[in-house]
């Protein structure tokens, strides 16, 4: 059974940092690429980054780039975002996600999320 489980979410103020992981079991993690995306009320999700399978080419939405960081440990089979400089804006839940197929848009397996909120 594949589990992707998020953590590190939290309240935090305006400009503050938080580092959020993405552990995973039942898939062998260094087949996937990995991403993250966030879902705010009322917004569709939306795409936050991702990382290749190697951990050599990564990918960030225009609204979170130079602020956060997606990386990878392939030994732990855990995926992190760190996220830095944090607005208002990024407040959602953020998802983790994985996918076999690098060139397909549909990821294969989904985490339950962790709350961010950020507050002014």
């Amino acid at each position: 059974q594949v589990q992707l489980v998020e953590s590190g979410g939290g309240l935090v103020q305006a400009g503050a940092s938080l580092r959020l992981s993405c552990a995973t079991s039942g898939l062998t993690f260094s087949w996937y690429v990995m991403g993250w995306f966030r879902q705010s009320p009322g917004k569709e999700r939306e795409f936050v980054a991702t990382i290749a399978k190697s951990g050599g080419t990564t990918s960030y939405a225009d609204s979170v780039k130079g602020r956060f960081t997606i990386s990878r440990d392939n030994a732990k089979n855990t995926a992190y975002l760190q996220m830095h400089s944090l607005k208002p804006e990024d407040t959602a839940v953020y998802y983790c996600a994985a996918k076999l197929n690098g060139g397909s848009r549909d990821y294969d397996y989904w985490g339950q999320g962790t709350q961010v909120t950020v507050s002014s």
